[in-house]
């Protein structure tokens, strides 16, 4: 019998529900919230708001666009976090709600642990261990993973995540947001060699990560060489400068902790993943043996294929158990303030 999957993601500004079948996606509706432009990056409040307008619909075109029935729901799935709280709030609910409403196995599901696993969806089996770097623009994690339900991590950002330091120095050249793809774009065609902005290295820490440092190069870079103009700014060139110091150093600490625990196969997944050049950089190194994953791009940025796939692996390694209960991890940390 068929392990049929729903799954609903909402912890930032994407709305997204999607249905599995024995693990495979067959619908992944996403709907992004591009109003935060105006506002140069997230409000979360106006995010939530989004979030309770769209989602009655989203989740009817997941179900539709699968051709099945609500009844035929095996496993329910949600998102429980990290990510902004009233956001979280307004889909794990709901995926409650359809859960205790029709006695269907209910399982909250860590966000960062999902883009873990999102390189592997469609991909006929997982080869364990191996080493995960989860990228975005609120995280920068380097882990071990061991097998579906034992992982740990190497490593991690003292200050800001990648996909931050792409959005922040975005701003400072002008830039949209969000800036990490227009950065992107822009270093296609630029000089990486123009101007050597500094890599980060944390003493005692070999796979941990900074990007502060480098952000305050590039404000001090312009600063100091164009003090009063920056309409003749050489984007291109400064945008692939700053790319390859980037994704310089999360390649070099990855290959590093690869090498060091004896691993060949590598995961790279979260939004920053997309980056062309932290792809080709990394796809380098199937030259020496290496097997690199990447998730498909629209498995990148956050979507509710990956909370849904997370949850059927757990599901089969526990047995095919996922246990509804009154624990609410979720709703224990929103209204911990409160003294109900």
């Amino acid at each position: 019998m068929s392990i049929i999957t729903f799954a609903i993601e909402s912890s930032c500004d994407e709305t997204s529900a999607a249905v599995l079948r024995d693990g495979k996606v067959v619908s992944n509706i996403i709907s992004s919230q591009y109003f935060h432009k105006e506002y140069g990056g997230i409000v979360p409040e106006l995010a939530s708001r989004a979030h309770i307008q769209v989602i009655d619909e989203i989740v009817s075109r997941a179900i539709i666009e699968a051709g099945i029935n609500k009844d035929e729901v095996s496993l329910i799935a949600a998102s429980q976090g990290p990510g902004l709280i009233g956001s979280l709030l307004v889909g794990y609910n709901y995926a409650k709600g359809f859960a205790l409403s029709r006695g269907i196995p209910f399982m909250g599901i860590d966000h960062i642990e999902s883009h873990l696993f999102s390189c592997f969806i469609g991909k006929e089996e997982i080869e364990f261990p191996f080493i995960a770097l989860v990228v975005s623009g609120g995280h920068t994690i380097l882990f071990l993973v061991e097998s579906y339900l034992s992982y740990k991590i190497l490593g991690n950002t003292h200050d800001d995540a990648a996909g931050e330091a792409f959005d922040k120095v975005a701003k400072m050249l002008g830039l949209d947001y969000p800036g990490g793809p227009l950065i992107d774009k822009l270093a296609s065609t630029g000089n990486p060699q123009f101007h050597r902005f500094p890599k980060s290295i944390i003493k005692g820490s070999p796979y941990d990560f900074s990007f502060s440092g480098i952000k305050t190069s590039v404000l001090y870079f312009l600063k100091n060489n164009y003090p009063n103009d920056k309409t003749n700014l050489p984007l291109n060139d400064i945008a692939a400068s700053f790319q390859s110091a980037v994704t310089g150093s999360l390649i070099d600490k990855t290959i590093r902790a690869a090498k060091d625990h004896k691993i060949r196969t590598i995961a790279v997944s979260g939004g920053v993943s997309a980056n062309s050049g932290l792809r080709n950089g990394f796809l380098k190194y199937e030259n020496e043996g290496y097997s690199i994953y990447f998730p498909e791009k629209i498995y990148s940025t956050d979507n509710a294929a990956m909370i849904g796939y997370n949850a059927y692996l757990k599901f089969k390694a526990n047995g095919g158990k996922a246990a509804m209960n009154n624990e609410d991890p979720l709703l224990e940390k929103a209204y911990a303030r409160f003294n109900y």
